[in-house]
């Protein structure tokens, strides 16, 4: 089961999901999505939260607003976290989870530590929370599915690409066969590389006697 929450401090807005336990958070560690961020308490149990971007779009792209949501979220949703004052939530890309053998399940490290950002959580704001779990809908995605059809699209727009830039090239290459050839026949055309049938006397070469 994956719980789904609509964060509405954007337009348009956008969504947060998690596992609904950590056998859900181990599938999404395992099926998500380049495109998607990943939040957690630090250094203490809580839930995996997750902001899918578009195609391009980086850490530095998710609005304030939205961080903030997700943070809120994610201590929500920690037995410990969501008791204390001043905690940190730590967020990255997906690709930079790391997941070895003999780690627990829903446990996560990280293959580049430069690349995971902190943000200090103050405390609950129960208004946020309130409006999010307003919005919460529970779904039981085919994770693998969804998944292996995004990565299919995205091979399919790369072959399409790469055949766009071929045709580019080849128009490009024809473009410059044809100037280097007009440049070619107005060479051959100018009056001072013209030749005459004309003797110097000014008759013509085939008159004969």
């Amino acid at each position: 089961m994956v719980l789904y929450f609509t964060s509405n401090v954007v337009s348009p807005p956008v969504t947060l999901f998690m596992g609904a336990d950590k056998y859900e958070n181990e599938k999404l560690i395992k099926w998500g999505w380049p495109e998607d961020v990943w939040f957690h308490v630090d250094k203490l149990s809580s839930a995996h939260v997750y902001l899918r971007l578009h195609s391009g779009q980086s850490l530095d792209d998710v609005p304030t607003a939205v961080l903030e949501d997700a943070a809120q979220l994610v201590k929500a949703n920690s037995i410990l976290g969501n008791k204390m004052n001043d905690i940190d939530v730590i967020y990255t890309m997906w690709s930079n989870l790391k997941k070895t053998e003999g780690m627990e399940v829903g446990q996560v490290g990280f293959f580049k530590d430069n690349e995971v950002r902190k943000m200090r959580v103050a405390k609950r704001i129960n208004e946020i929370v309130n409006r999010l779990n307003k919005t919460k809908r529970e779904a039981q995605p085919d994770l693998q599915a969804e998944r292996e059809e995004r990565d299919k699209s995205e091979r399919e727009d790369k072959k399409r690409l790469l055949r766009e830039q071929k045709e580019r090239e080849k128009e490009e290459e024809r473009r410059k066969q044809e100037e280097a050839e007009l440049r070619s026949y107005t060479t051959l055309m100018k009056s001072e590389n013209m030749t005459s049938n004309m003797c110097p006397d000014g008759n013509d070469s085939d008159d004969f006697m």
